[in-house]
């Protein structure tokens, strides 16, 4: 954050800009032929950025968007485990308030900014701002699924599931990956040239939308012993190809990797834009200044009620599928076919909205979106009586998804 208020970043209201411009050319109290210059000069940097050609990437950046993809996967791996593979697993056993109470789980992952001062500010010199974090982070979850995946197909297979426990580990995965992504966001930032630094925004999306679906969709699929035997097996089992503690323990493997790699292959540089240390103090400061503009009280709102028609759909379509009668291993197939579809947009859809108008696209895909929920309401209440799933509605339910 501190980064972006000091490039004069477009989260700044133009008074805002003006002034940290202002205030660097030694301009204590502002003119209006200062503002009128400083107004054009805003433009004409606007409009030169607009039409500056994209910068092919170096190798070392090539390598370190790489970095960043691998490490916004492995946030994705326990968001895909709690958001999706465990509320379905435990569909069978579990009520819907039980289900409601899992999803505790997810907050810390939108409640980060709370700590993400702390991250920005606490760390040792000798090791780096963003690896004082990102190492022991990874460690610990590492070490968590490693233990995870040593007991958790125990704890599947009780008839009464410990719910109240199962909230509580995952939602300490869930704060570890939360705690994670607030400092690989900050060295997205320097980690990149300042040319390429663009490109971070792409590495979190095709990185987070890997993870995720690689522990929701793909792992499901798997998992299920019915998928296995139609398309993997010539003789049917009653188990899936990939367990839950296998998968659990392979990513405990990964983490440990990729950590320790971290730790003695990868060094930290430091950059120009972090000399200056600032105290938690300042930083929280900073964050109600930017919360109290007006284009962020605005955004804010937006965010704030923008997912009030999606949240129904999107917590419980599939699972009342499930109940209806409509097959795991197809519901399976189904996401996992969106799973190409998944990283081919998110990339497009970083580029389109890099242009003047970069809500467009959004709010092109916000009406498209509210309509699926609209077609997916009707697909669910039009389930078939026989329970019979024909390839019209499998179809059908592809296309919303």
């Amino acid at each position: 954050m501190l980064v972006r208020k000091a490039r004069g970043d477009t989260l700044l209201a133009d008074d805002e800009r003006e002034e940290l411009m202002l205030t660097r050319r030694g301009s204590p109290s502002p003119s209006p032929e200062d503002r009128s210059e400083l107004h054009a000069s805003l433009a004409m940097d606007e409009k030169e950025t607009a039409a500056a050609p994209a910068t092919p990437m170096s190798v070392k950046d090539t390598w370190n968007f790489a970095l960043l993809v691998v490490l916004y996967l492995l946030q994705g791996v326990p968001v895909g485990l709690a958001f999706g593979s465990i509320p379905f697993l435990l569909k069978a056993k579990m009520s819907y308030t039980q289900i409601g109470v899992f999803s505790l789980a997810h907050y810390p992952y939108s409640m980060k900014f709370l700590w993400s001062p702390i991250v920005d500010t606490v760390y040792n010199k000798e090791i780096g701002r963003r690896k004082s974090w990102i190492v022991p982070i990874q460690l610990l979850t590492g070490f968590m699924f490693l233990w995870l995946g040593i007991n958790i197909d125990d704890w599947m297979n009780q008839d009464q599931i410990a719910i109240g426990t199962l909230t509580a580990v995952f939602f300490v995965l869930i704060f570890f990956s939360a705690t994670q992504d607030i400092a690989v966001d900050g060295w997205a930032l320097t980690l990149l040239s300042k040319d390429n630094v663009s490109y971070a925004s792409t590495a979190q999306t095709i990185g987070l939308n890997s993870g995720y679906f690689l522990s929701f969709t793909v792992f499901l699929a798997f998992n299920s012993p019915a998928f296995s035997n139609k398309y993997f097996r010539s003789e049917p089992q009653e188990y899936g190809l990939v367990p839950l503690g296998g998968y659990l323990k392979f990513w405990s493997m990964m983490y440990f990797a990729i950590t320790l790699w971290l730790v003695f292959l990868k060094k930290e540089e430091r950059s120009h834009l972090e000399e200056n240390d600032i105290n938690i103090q300042s930083v929280y400061k900073i964050i109600l200044k930017i919360i109290r503009l007006p284009h962020m009280k605005s955004y804010m709102l937006v965010l704030l009620m923008a997912k009030v028609g999606f949240i129904a759909n999107s917590a419980v379509t599939a699972l009342k599928l499930l109940e209806k009668g409509f097959s795991k291993e197809d519901l399976a197939l189904a996401v996992l076919i969106d799973f190409p579809f998944q990283i081919i947009f998110g990339y497009y859809a970083v580029r389109w909205s890099s242009g003047a108008r970069p809500l467009k696209p959004w709010l092109w895909a916000f009406c498209a979106h509210l309509v699926c929920c609209i077609v997916a309401m009707l697909i669910v209440s039009g389930f078939p009586q026989d329970g019979v799933v024909t390839p019209t509605y499998f179809y059908m339910v592809l296309a919303t998804t």
